[in-house]
């Protein structure tokens, strides 16, 4: 069976929650799936495919997602990937694609990754924190889409099991 990991950076669980939404849409498509924090990722080598994730705080990718392609880019070599961001506080992830940010465009270079998609973020209007109460305060929500994102995750198994067996 084809195994794939979904490795995220995130730090209120928004994006971990997006990193579960595709996992599940990948065991649904028949794919084995492993959601991991990319922290807590010491070996790539199992795995046939790989969709790595960051979440978005200030126009910057989340430094374990960064890291995570950093340590893996030797291992990843000739593996599919694929990036995602989150974090918009509104609805403009739905309304166009939204190019990588800076540090998710190195990482997707150097990964040679399929394609990056950016998907909405989520932030609790209640949420702790000097920054992240001043910006609850204007923008906080919900904006994620989990219809888009199992689409999306649909279109990556798709590519997964037509690519099997001539990547990997």
């Amino acid at each position: 069976m084809t195994r794939v990991l979904v490795a995220y950076g995130s730090r209120r669980g928004s994006t971990a929650d997006i990193a579960g939404w595709i996992g599940d849409t990948l065991r649904d498509q028949g794919l084995e799936a492993e959601v991991a924090d990319a922290g807590a990722v010491r070996d790539v080598t199992p795995y046939d495919a790989v969709v790595l994730g960051g979440a978005l705080y200030a126009g910057r990718w989340h430094k374990d997602a960064r890291r995570f392609a950093r340590r893996h880019a030797v291992a990843l070599s000739g593996r599919p990937v694929w990036l995602f961001s989150s974090g918009p506080l509104d609805r403009s992830a739905d309304e166009a694609e939204i190019p990588p940010v800076p540090q998710a465009a190195r990482a997707s270079a150097a990964l040679g990754a399929r394609e990056h998609r950016t998907f909405g973020g989520r932030l609790a209007r209640d949420a702790e924190g000097f920054l992240a109460s001043r910006i609850a305060e204007r923008t906080g929500g919900d904006y994620r889409d989990p219809d888009r994102v199992r689409a999306w995750a649909r279109q990556v198994a798709e590519h997964v099991a037509t690519t099997q067996g001539t990547e990997a």
